[in-house]
């Protein structure tokens, strides 16, 4: 089982989980190598950093920049490229830690 199949479970079975996640997609909100304490909502706004899946592959923390009832949640990175329109969404980030210190929170 990989990180993201984990993490999907984790927050199917309890709700909450945790992943380390890699990139520079996400700077300068989420830094390469940022520990991310997941939970799973009831709903999921514009603007939360999210674990998801879109066009069958997991994105592990994208944000959500636009709704529509009829496609669900357009996803993207802090830097405006944008991986598409999708239904799964798996969890939200509510806080990020980079060596030992919060640098994200919801």
């Amino acid at each position: 089982m990989n990180k993201f199949e984990r993490l999907k479970n984790d927050l199917e079975n309890t709700g909450t989980g945790k992943m380390k996640a890699f990139g520079s997609s996400m700077l300068p909100i989420l830094k390469s190598g940022s520990n991310l304490t997941f939970i799973k909502a009831a709903t999921y706004q514009v603007g939360d950093i999210v674990f998801c899946k879109v066009k069958g592959r997991y994105i592990d923390a994208h944000k959500i920049v636009k709704l529509d009832a009829h496609k669900g949640y357009l996803i993207a990175n802090n830097h405006g490229f944008e991986n598409g329109w999708t239904r799964i969404v798996y969890g939200k980030v509510i806080q990020g830690e980079y060596q030992n210190r919060v640098i994200y929170s919801s």
